[in-house]
């Protein structure tokens, strides 16, 4: 891709590209300059500087992770909701692990709060730990724990962590399971 044709979407999509490619920390402007056969000045028409081409990414990634999630609770609740949401969960992760590890970057709240992708992950989130019956306070440690639980399993699956012969899909589905579980049975609050 030479400098004609070269826009915001072209930019941000090459760079997450080359994110899933090298790892989301080493994106660079010049890095990506190189990728696109331009000089890094060519880029600054596009985006402001190195935070905002990562925050574009963050964005990039947030809107094509909310589509996935959404189609996959679509019409579901409770462990039917959970296992989709957690398969197109790991799913991504394990396809596209740069543009998978900007979206545990924290965005400025401005641009979180305009941003749709995001915002659309937090209503999809949320309108499935609804069904479980859980409301803030609860919601919100729920929703930890199970991002928590799937950010360690697709990390380490991704890192070729579990040496372990038994099959990781198995083990997925018992974790789900086991989540389920607790979810429908969530402990009330400590006094």
């Amino acid at each position: 891709m030479g400098r004609q044709g070269l826009t915001p979407e072209k930019v941000v999509a090459a760079a997450a590209d080359l994110a899933d490619e090298i790892g989301f920390d080493r994106v660079t402007v010049s890095g990506l300059a190189r990728r696109l056969g331009v000089r890094d000045a060519s880029l600054y028409s596009h985006v402001r500087n190195l935070d905002d081409l990562r925050s574009r990414i963050t964005l990039l990634a947030a809107t094509e992770l909310a589509e996935l999630l959404g189609q996959a609770v679509a019409g579901r609740a409770g462990r039917d909701a959970l296992g989709a949401f957690g398969a197109a969960y790991r799913g991504y992760a394990l396809r596209h692990p740069g543009r998978y590890a900007s979206t545990n970057r924290q965005l400025d709240a401005d641009r979180f709060a305009a941003a749709p992708g995001p915002q659309r992950i937090l209503e999809i989130t949320s309108a499935m730990f609804r069904s479980y019956g859980l409301t803030d306070p609860d919601l919100t440690d729920a929703v930890r724990l199970v991002r928590s639980t799937f950010h360690g399993f697709t990390g380490l699956e991704a890192a070729g962590g579990f040496g372990h012969p038994r099959d990781l899909g198995a083990s997925w589905d018992r974790a789900i399971d086991a989540l389920d579980h607790l979810l429908r049975s969530w402990p009330p609050p400590r006094r």
